[in-house]
């Protein structure tokens, strides 16, 4: 009965999180950007697909993700050789990003290598990474000193990688961070760093998904530079016309057993990983063995709606959009549209959920959810207007790429350490499938019209995405920081004041 009451709340959080973008496309239907009655049929199917799996998947996350991820953290801390839990790292690096959906789609957008190549490059990126990310704590090097030296040497490589794969380099860290990969390593890191009791634990609790973001940005640049893939071009998607609810209908049916084999192939490993952590380990009690099992269960059921919900219904309307706002007779509206629906699409990831959860229940409730997801979505709006203005220009990424990291790396050295790592784990958690589904597509439909480089234009906005976080969060670290040192000196001046007068009476 519990679980029931704890499905409904879940399901009315995720009304409320994709309520508003589902009135921003319907209002854009009838106004700027009319669709087919079959589009816009898909779009409000996928939509309440998009709810209850949200719901499902939450819940999930809660009862079996977190735990596990925790588990497994506590435990590779514990242990006295440190050659084990590295060896481990990295297999669970490559395993949890093989199982990330959102690769899959990225990786079928990028015709100059083939589709296994790229998402093994990628795959053997995150579990690099991830044992630098359990170094860093075990050594407890401060996160900026990774950030920097790191981002420095991709920005060394983009000079020497093809422009066209900058891009898609960029996109490939944003897209590993999903929502089977960020429950899971978000829970290790907490795990690995409850183990110290040092004042720092916490803080470094936080960044292991922002350092996992960096190995497939850096592994993606010098495999573009190795393959050299000058003859690199993209297909544009065709989209059948649906005349139908029936024929909409059908296109769910068809997708559903695609997305129950997919999620089952992504989700089979870790529970395997899991199966053998807990025969050799015995951490977990029948009980919470039970409830994690059920977890999964929820998890599986609430990813198959959710990745059908938004690759069949909302891509097309996405793609549709973007072409018919860009081929009206003001295209520069694309800014404020793309601007409003990047502040409200971050609500409906299902990672964000995770992030705001976990980053309220670290802090004991000092940094609050809603205020990550204000701050949140006040960087996704900045990022697709970015994007929307680069496709209506042309201008290079990296324009906005380098000042923009640039700014981050300098504020690492003066916001608090867990602003830091919650900046740049939320630069990851927020290019989700909703980006890749409905913000990329939207991208590629203005591109197209326009008569812009698809590869070099409307590829970056998963980029482009992951970064304004990173200021943003972090300007809300620099400015708690302010706010604590004017109480501060405010109190010392109240105690000399109090101090003065008990002497004046004395």
């Amino acid at each position: 009965m519990r679980h029931n009451e704890l499905l409904r709340e879940k399901v009315y959080e995720s009304v409320t999180s994709v309520l508003p973008i589902t009135i921003i496309v319907l209002f854009l239907s009838i106004t700027v950007a009319p669709l087919s009655p079959g589009i816009l049929t898909l779009f409000l199917f996928g939509a309440a697909l998009l709810i209850i799996g949200m719901g499902f998947f939450t819940l999930g996350v809660d009862m079996s993700m977190i735990p596990m991820g925790e588990g497994v953290g506590v435990q590779l801390s514990k242990a006295r050789k440190i050659g084990i839990p590295l060896v481990v790292c990295f297999v669970l690096g490559i395993l949890i990003t093989l199982a990330e959906p959102d690769l899959q789609v990225l990786a079928q957008q990028v015709p100059a290598i083939p589709n296994l190549t790229l998402i093994l490059t990628v795959a053997v990126g995150v579990g690099a990474f991830l044992v630098i990310a359990q170094l860093r704590i075990l050594l407890k090097i401060p996160l900026s000193y990774i950030l920097v030296f790191f981002y420095g040497a991709i920005f060394i490589l983009t000079c020497f990688a093809p422009a066209d794969f900058i891009p898609v380099s960029f996109d490939s860290g944003g897209v590993t961070t999903g929502p089977i990969t960020v429950p899971f390593i978000m829970a290790l890191g907490i795990g690995m760093a409850s183990v110290r009791s040092d004042k720092n634990s916490s803080s470094d609790s936080f960044g292991l998904t922002a350092i996992c973001s960096i190995g497939p940005v850096l592994s993606v640049l010098l495999l573009g530079i190795c393959y050299h893939p000058e003859d690199a071009a993209y297909t544009p998607l065709s989209l059948a016309e649906l005349a139908t609810t029936r024929a909409v209908a059908i296109e769910f049916a068809r997708a559903f057993p695609i997305y129950i084999k997919e999620v089952a192939v992504a989700l089979l490993p870790i529970a395997g990983l899991f199966l053998v952590f807990q025969c050799v380990f015995r951490r977990f009690h029948r009980r919470q063995l039970i409830k994690i099992i059920s977890g999964f269960i929820y998890s599986y059921i609430g990813l198959v709606l959710f990745l059908t919900g938004v690759n069949v219904g909302f891509m097309p309307a996405g793609q549709y959009i973007g072409s018919a706002v860009a081929g009206g007779r003001m295209p520069w509206i694309l800014i404020p549209i793309g601007m409003v629906i990047g502040y409200f699409i971050v609500k409906a990831e299902p990672a964000v959920q995770v992030l705001t959860r976990q980053v309220e229940d670290v802090t004991s409730g000092s940094i609050t959810h809603k205020s990550i997801g204000f701050g949140l979505s006040i960087g996704i709006a900045f990022s697709v207007g970015i994007a929307m203005l680069r496709i209506l220009t042309g201008l290079n990424i990296m324009w906005f790429l380098i000042p923009g990291y640039l700014i981050s790396m300098v504020l690492t050295f003066f916001v608090p350490q867990i602003f830091t790592g919650i900046a740049f784990d939320s630069g990851g958690v927020a290019s989700g499938p909703m980006t890749t589904t409905f913000l990329l597509p939207l991208a590629m439909g203005a591109c197209e019209t326009l008569g812009g480089d698809v590869l070099t234009d409307a590829f970056g906005i998963v980029a482009m995405v992951a970064m304004t976080p990173l200021f943003t969060i972090q300007m809300m670290g620099l400015m708690d920081n302010v706010r604590r040192k004017v109480r501060k000196r405010k109190l010392i001046i109240q105690l000399q004041e109090a101090e003065d007068g008990i002497m004046y009476f004395d």
